[in-house]
């Protein structure tokens, strides 16, 4: 069984915005949050731990991180 964060915590706002297709930067992580820049990217190292993140450039030139879904999602 995996712990997934309640879903009106900052932690599961996070990790569904990390979710979508395009996944989140970091600006846009703390808006949602309102958490310092710093705070996002050592919460994305403690995901690291429980999924494997996905750091990848956007067309817009942005750096995006992203969760991969894991084999079993994926067969969904």
């Amino acid at each position: 069984m995996t712990t997934q964060p309640k879903a009106s915590t900052k932690g599961a706002m996070v990790t569904r915005i990390l979710s979508r297709e395009k996944g989140a930067t970091v600006p846009e992580m703390s808006k949602a949050t309102g958490w310092q820049p710093h705070s996002c990217r050592a919460f994305l190292t403690g995901l690291r731990k429980k999924f494997t993140v996905v750091k990848e450039q956007r067309g817009d030139g942005k750096l995006a991180y992203r969760l991969q879904p894991t084999v079993a999602e994926a067969a969904e």
